[in-house]
């Protein structure tokens, strides 16, 4: 963490804390949770996995964390007594929260957050509580240093779950399922979003999975979501979560040699707010490249393309 002498930020929001089995990412998160002091915290905590023996006692530690409360706080705790899974059960965890407030701050058991991260989104949820084409609040950056604009954040079109803030507005069109939606139409409607071709392929493919059960993800429907209703989400310009969890035993952050683990925390003092509400598509792109291995790709093609090219011609060189 940053060093500071500054006493920390108190947050006036309420915080959804997600848990599973994880006490010691768990506890460096609550610490940041604690310093923050939010007056209302909710605490959910999936149970224990079948074949999984070592579960019942992590899960149980995990939780002990609701008895570490020492600050002027209600509480109110969703602790599953079986497994429902990452999809189903931060999905559920998160439609708890928003039945109870009207906007909030999630963090999950592997999200480390800067200090000001708290006063981001706080800032943010107040100055865009009724602007409806803003709908997701992020923490994390993963720009590697690059800077959108000289303001504290920046637009997107993609939401980033690693530390985040949202209103019940946004979670009440929330579809697990996306039942609504057919992949000839996604195919479609992505290129309006994304104008390369190989990234709306990719999109399209997730979509496919996850219509077809393959995906354990509640995140990606958040993702088309926010495509489907053209909205924007608020990324910081500096890096105000970051991931400690990955590691072999993650759910699905299990690689510990990842670009995206443990960036550094950066603390914010001013925020200042764009006039454009606009999003980056490049900076959209810069993360979709990596994360799809677009390049990759387009070279593939680009090398099939030219070995076929050659057949044609020496086929047609031969029949002369």
């Amino acid at each position: 963490m940053p060093e500071s002498n500054k006493a920390a930020y108190q947050t006036r929001s309420a915080v959804l804390f997600v848990l599973f089995n994880r006490p010691g990412t768990t506890q460096q998160v609550f610490e940041q949770i604690r310093a923050a002091k939010p007056k209302r915290l909710y605490i959910a905590a999936d149970g224990p996995r079948q074949g999984f023996p070592d579960d019942e006692l992590l899960c149980k530690q995990t939780r002990e964390i609701a008895n570490k409360i020492d600050w002027d706080c209600e509480v109110k705790t969703l602790f599953n007594d079986g497994n429902a899974g990452c999809k189903l059960g931060v999905s559920a965890a998160i439609s708890w929260f928003f039945d109870h407030e009207q906007e909030g701050i999630i963090l999950e058991d592997d999200c480390l957050p800067a200090n000001s991260f708290f006063k981001f989104c706080d800032t943010l949820l107040e100055k865009y509580r009724y602007d409806t084409r803003i709908r997701h609040i992020t923490g994390c950056n993963l720009q590697f240093g690059k800077k959108w604009g000289n303001c504290s954040y920046y637009f997107s079109n993609r939401t980033h779950v690693w530390g985040w803030a949202s209103w019940k507005r946004v979670w009440d069109d929330y579809d697990l399922t996306l039942d609504k939606y057919s992949s000839a139409e996604v195919a479609d409607q992505m290129k309006n979003i994304y104008d390369d071709n190989f990234v709306v392929e990719c999109w399209v493919n997730i979509f496919n999975d996850l219509k077809a059960g393959k995906i354990n993800s509640w995140a990606y429907p958040l993702d088309f979501l926010n495509f489907f209703n053209n909205g924007l989400v608020a990324i910081p310009n500096e890096n105000l979560i970051s991931n400690i969890g990955f590691s072999a035993n993650a759910t699905n952050t299990q690689h510990d040699n990842n670009s995206y683990a443990d960036i550094p925390l950066v603390e914010i003092d001013e925020i200042t707010h764009p006039v454009f509400v606009l999003p980056q598509k490049q900076a959209d792109l810069f993360i979709m490249y990596n994360h799809f291995n677009i390049e990759e790709k387009r070279r593939r093609q680009n090398s099939l393309r030219r070995r076929l090219k050659r057949w044609i011609k020496s086929v047609f060189f031969h029949a002369k």
